[in-house]
């Protein structure tokens, strides 16, 4: 059983960072998932992929695994360059402005 031990992504659906600077360690699924005839709903009867621990650093994730016995594959993160203006937001709204009014 190979764990995957990563820094989560950014919520596509808002700008913020929220649990972004936690490492989480996970497992995959092993068995296939089954659909309920009566309710439609997919379950499975693997446990382990239930499980997502959260830590601080990279070195705690692998820490923790090896210290288990858990074969974990690292993934690093894709850093984005930060977006800073020199003089901010308030820069919309400026009353020195030289340029056209744009938008």
């Amino acid at each position: 059983m190979t764990a995957r031990i990563f820094r989560p992504a950014k919520s596509a659906m808002s700008s913020g960072t929220a649990k972004t600077r936690d490492w989480v360690l996970e497992f995959p699924n092993e068995t296939g998932r089954d659909i309920d005839p009566l309710m439609g709903w997919t379950s499975s009867s693997d446990t382990q992929a239930q499980v997502r621990l959260r830590f601080p650093t990279k070195e705690a994730a692998l820490d923790y695994a090896k210290e288990h016995g858990i074969d974990a594959v690292v993934t690093e993160p894709k850093t984005r360059k930060p977006n800073i203006r020199q003089r901010g937001y308030g820069e919309n709204f400026a009353t020195d402005r030289r340029g056209a009014w744009t938008h």
